[in-house]
C-alpha cells in the first residue's frame, strides 16, 4: 500500500486507538508494522484471528494476558554464556508461566465446546517447559529477589543473618533506652556503610568507645559503631558476602538451564506477543461496536450503515456504500460541509481496516474487496517549499497515481480538478475519470461542476451521488443518496437567511435555464426518492408483521396438526381394544346360542333372541367422532383452566394452574417456584387441587378425631389361628386409619403357632416400619409391639 494514501486516511490514527490495549512489547511491534494485506487468504486468516478474539472477549473477558517484557536482549545475553540478574530471570519466569496458562486456557476453551478458527492452532505452537517454569518460580520472586527456597545454604545464611541482626538491635537497644540514652542526639539506631551505629553527641565521643563511621554535617554528632557489637557487626557482614555469593552461583546456574531453551522461550514470547495483540483487535472491535467484514471474490463493496472509525459513534451519521457490481465509478456532488469528504474517508479507512484484519464499524454482512493499492486525493495539500499550488499539488498527486493505478485499485478524490478555471477544471476532470476507467480502476470522486452530474448519467458503470440537505432547516444530514445528483441550494440558503428578494430575482434571471431545470429535476428527484424510502420502510414494517404473523400461525397450525395426529392414534389404540373386546363378547354369546340351540334341539325361546340380540346391540360403538369417549377424554386431558392440577412434562413434576398468560402459555405453581409453561408441556394430574387438598386434611381430621377412639392393642389369646389372622389385618387397618403411631399385639406364648403368623403378617406388610417382642414387664415374647408408618 502507498503511504501517502495511508497517510491520508489517517490509518495510524487508527492503530493509536489500540495502543493502550496492548501489554507486551512484541504486541506494540506488531501493531506498528501492521499494514493492509493484499493476499486474500491472508486478510482472511487475520479476520478470523480478530473473530475468535471477539468471541473469546464475549464468552471469556479476552485471553488472560499480564505485562509482559521483551526477552530478546535476555536471550542474547544468554547465547554468550552471561549471568542474567533476578530481575531479568523473573521477567523470563513471567513468560514461561503466561505461557503455561495461556496453554492451558486454550485447552478449556476446546473441553467448553468453544469453535475457533484460528487461535487454537496458535495456540498450540507454545512449547511447554513445566520444570523449567517451576524451577524458576521457586527460586526468584515476582520483583526479581532470589527467594530462601532457592537453595538451602542460602535459606541458612539467611537465617543466620536474621539471627545477628536481632542479636545486634538487642545490645544496643541498651544505649537507646538505657542510662547512655542521655549521650545520643536521638534515641535511634541507624546505619552507616552498612553496618549498625547509633548518633553520638560530640562531646561524648569517649563515652561509649567503638568505630566512628560518619559525622553529621554540623559536626554535632558522630555516628558510632559501640565496641560490643564491632564483632557482631563484622560477622553480619561475612553472612551478607556469603549471601551475596550464593545468590550469584544461583543466578549463574539458572541462566545456564535456561540457555538451551533460549529458541523456545523466544518463539513462546512472539506466540503470547501475537495473542497479545490480537487481544487488541477485539477489544477495538467492541469499543467501535464494529464486525466482521465479508471479503467479496467479485470486487465488490457493500459497506451498510457505515460509520467513520474515528468520529464519536453518537453522532457519526452512518451510510450505505456500494460500489463495484452495477457501477466502478461514482461522482458525489453538492455543496460544501456536506459530508462528501468524510464519506470518501470512511470508504477508504474501512476498506484498509478490513484488509488490515480488522472489525469495521458497519452493520453485519457488510463486504469489502481485496485491492492492490488504495490511493486517495484529499485536502488542500498546498506546498510552499514545493512552490506548488493547490491545484500543482493535486494534479502532481493525480499524475503518481494514473501512473500506479491497476485495475484492482481503489482511487479517492476530493474536489477532482479544483483550483483552476471551472470549464477547464471541468474538462480535465472528465478527462482524468476517462482514464481511470480506461486502467479499470473503482472511482469515488468528489466535485461542485454540474458537467459531471451529467456525466455521471452518461458514462456507463458510473453512477451519481450527492449528499442530502435539508431545505426546511438549510442544513446538511450528512445521508448519501447514491443515483441522484447534488442540487445547488445557494439561492434558497441565501434567501431564508434574508437576502433581499430583487437581489435574489436577479441572480434567478442571469442563471441559465438549463442550471435552473436541472436544479428542479434534482429536487423532483430527491422528494421522489424520499417518498420511495418512506414508502419502503413502510412496507418493510408491514412484511415484518406479516411474517411474524405467518409464523406464529404456522407454528400453531402444527401444533393443532401434532396434537390431532397424537389424540386420532390414541383413539385408535382404543378403538382397537373396544373391537376386541367385542369381538370376545360376541363369540361367547354365539357360542351360548349354539349351546342352547344343541340342548333344547328344537330352537331357542323368542325371548331369549331378544336378549341376545340387545347383548350384540350393545357392544355397536357411535362412529361419530364427536361422541367418542377416548378423543373426549384426550381434549379434556389438554384443556385446561386457572386451579388445575398438572404434570409438567419435561420436568416430570406436579404443580397447579395459576393463570393464562398467552394463548398458549400458562403460569404454573410448582411448590415455591414460579414459571411459564407452553401448554404442550402440560397433561393434566391425578394430583388433588389445592381445594381438594383442603377438603381431604379436614376428613383426615375428622377420621383423626373418630380414630383417636381406636384400641392400641389387639388379644388374640384363645383365637383360632385363621380368625386370627383376619383379626391382625383388620386391627393393622383401622390403626393407620386413626393414625397411630404405634400399637402392640398380645399372641401370648403358647405353641408359638400365633406368633410365627402375626411375625410373618407384619413382616409382609410395607406399613410396618418396625416391629418387636413386648418388654419383660409388658409381656415379653408372649407380645410384639409395632410401630407404623
Amino acid at each position: 500500500m502507498n503511504k501517502r494514501g495511508l497517510t491520508t486516511l489517517e490509518f495510524d490514527k487508527v492503530k493509536e486507538k489500540m495502543t493502550g490495549m496492548l501489554s507486551s512489547p512484541i504486541g506494540h511491534r506488531e501493531l506498528a508494522e501492521l499494514q493492509p494485506a493484499t493476499d486474500p487468504s491472508i486478510i482472511q486468516r487475520r479476520l478470523d484471528e480478530t473473530k475468535d478474539a471477539t468471541d473469546i472477549l464475549r464468552l471469556k473477558g479476552g485471553i488472560p494476558l499480564p505485562e509482559l517484557a521483551d526477552l530478546t536482549p535476555h536471550m542474547k545475553r544468554l547465547a554468550i554464556d552471561a549471568a542474567l540478574n533476578g530481575t531479568e530471570l523473573a521477567a523470563v519466569g513471567r513468560v514461561l508461566q503466561t505461557a503455561m496458562s495461556v496453554r492451558t486456557f486454550f485447552s478449556q476453551l476446546a473441553e467448553d465446546g468453544t469453535e475457533l478458527r484460528q487461535l487454537n492452532e496458535t495456540a498450540k505452537q507454545i512449547v511447554a517447559l513445566p520444570d523449567l517454569t517451576r524451577q524458576l518460580n521457586t527460586s526468584i520472586e515476582p520483583d526479581g529477589r532470589v527467594s530462601d527456597a532457592a537453595s538451602e545454604e542460602l535459606a541458612r545464611i539467611r537465617r543466620r543473618i536474621k539471627s545477628t541482626e536481632d542479636l545486634i538491635r538487642s545490645r544496643m537497644q541498651n544505649y537507646v533506652r538505657g542510662k547512655q540514652a542521655r549521650y545520643l542526639s536521638e534515641p535511634i539506631i541507624t546505619m552507616r556503610n552498612d553496618r549498625y551505629v547509633v548518633p553520638v553527641k560530640t562531646e561524648y565521643r569517649g563515652r561509649l568507645g567503638g568505630v566512628v563511621h560518619d559525622e553529621s554535617q554540623s559536626g554535632q554528632t558522630l555516628y558510632i559503631e559501640p565496641e560490643d557489637v564491632v564483632d557482631l557487626n563484622n560477622r553480619l557482614r561475612q553472612s551478607q558476602v556469603q549471601e551475596r555469593n550464593e545468590e550469584a552461583r544461583i543466578l549463574q546456574e539458572l541462566s545456564a538451564v535456561l540457555t538451551p531453551h533460549r529458541e523456545d522461550i523466544l518463539a513462546n514470547a512472539d506466540v503470547l506477543g501475537h495473542l497479545d495483540f490480537v487481544n487488541a483487535k477485539a477489544r477495538y472491535a467492541h469499543q467501535l461496536n464494529a464486525t466482521e467484514p465479508q471479503l467479496s471474490t467479485d470486487g465488490h463493496i457493500n459497506l451498510r450503515q457505515a460509520r467513520h472509525p474515528l468520529l464519536d459513534p453518537e453522532t457519526a451519521v452512518p451510510n450505505d456504500i456500494t460500489l463495484g457490481d452495477d457501477y466502478d465509478a461514482i461522482i458525489i456532488t453538492g455543496p460544501n460541509t456536506g459530508g462528501k469528504t468524510i464519506t470518501l474517508k470512511t470508504l477508504g479507512l474501512s476498506q484498509l481496516m478490513a484488509q488490515s484484519g480488522l472489525f469495521i464499524p458497519a452493520f453485519e454482512g457488510s463486504h469489502v474487496a481485496v485491492f492492490d493499492n488504495v490511493f486517495a486525493d484529499i485536502g488542500d495539500e498546498q506546498s510552499i517549499e514545493q512552490s506548488l499550488s493547490t491545484f500543482s499539488s493535486h494534479m502532481d498527486n493525480l499524475i503518481q497515481i494514473l501512473n500506479q493505478a491497476t485495475s484492482n485499485s481503489l482511487v479517492l478524490v476530493d474536489e477532482i480538478g479544483a483550483g483552476t478555471d471551472p470549464k477547464e477544471g471541468a474538462a480535465l476532470a472528465i478527462a482524468i475519470l476517462d482514464a481511470f476507467g480506461t486502467i479499470g480502476a473503482d472511482v469515488v470522486a468528489t466535485t461542485h461542476y454540474p458537467e459531471l452530474k451529467a456525466y455521471g448519467y452518461d458514462r456507463p458503470r458510473t453512477t451519481n451521488a450527492s449528499m442530502e440537505f435539508d431545505g426546511e432547516t438549510l442544513q446538511p444530514t450528512y445521508r448519501l443518496l447514491l443515483g441522484i445528483p447534488g442540487r445547488s441550494n445557494a439561492l434558497e440558503i441565501s434567501q431564508r437567511l434574508g437576502l433581499r428578494s430583487d437581489i435574489i430575482a436577479a441572480a434567478r434571471e442571469l442563471t441559465s435555464q438549463d442550471s435552473q431545470d436541472l436544479n428542479a429535476m434534482i429536487g423532483d428527484l430527491v422528494a421522489q426518492r424520499k417518498q420511495a424510502t418512506d414508502e419502503a420502510a413502510t412496507l418493510a414494517e408491514q412484511l415484518a408483521d406479516a411474517t411474524k404473523l405467518q409464523t406464529e400461525l404456522t407454528a400453531q397450525f402444527d401444533r393443532f396438526t401434532e396434537q390431532k395426529t397424537h389424540q386420532l392414534d390414541v383413539a385408535k389404540q382404543e378403538a382397537n381394544h373396544i373391537v376386541a373386546d367385542a369381538k370376545k363378547q360376541s363369540d361367547k354369546i354365539i357360542h351360548h346360542l349354539r349351546q342352547m340351540e344343541v340342548k333344547q334341539g328344537a330352537g331357542v325361546r323368542e325371548n331369549e333372541l331378544i336378549d341376545a340380540q340387545g347383548k350384540l346391540n350393545a357392544l355397536r360403538q357411535d362412529p361419530s367422532l364427536a361422541n367418542n369417549k377416548v378423543l373426549a377424554r384426550a381434549r379434556k386431558k389438554h384443556t385446561f383452566h386457572p386451579g388445575d392440577a398438572v404434570v409438567v412434562k419435561s420436568y416430570g413434576q406436579h404443580g397447579t394452574i395459576n393463570r393464562q398468560l398467552s394463548a398458549h402459555e400458562w403460569e404454573v405453581q410448582m411448590g415455591a417456584l414460579k414459571m411459564k409453561v407452553d401448554d404442550s408441556d402440560l397433561e393434566k394430574s391425578n394430583e388433588p387441587t389445592a381445594n381438594e387438598k383442603e377438603q381431604r386434611a379436614s376428613r383426615t381430621a375428622v377420621h383423626s378425631n373418630i380414630g383417636a377412639r381406636a384400641q392400641a392393642q389387639l388379644d388374640l389369646r384363645g383365637h383360632r389361628y385363621d380368625a386370627a389372622m383376619s383379626e391382625v389385618d383388620r386391627f393393622i387397618d383401622s390403626a393407620l386409619l386413626a393414625n397411630l403411631g404405634e400399637v402392640t399385639i398380645v399372641h401370648g406364648k403358647g405353641t408359638g403357632a400365633l406368633r410365627q403368623g402375626v411375625t410373618e403378617y407384619l413382616r409382609s406388610n410395607p406399613r410396618v416400619k418396625s416391629f418387636g417382642f413386648a418388654p419383660a414387664n409388658a409381656g415379653g415374647d408372649g407380645a410384639t409391639v409395632v410401630k407404623l408408618g
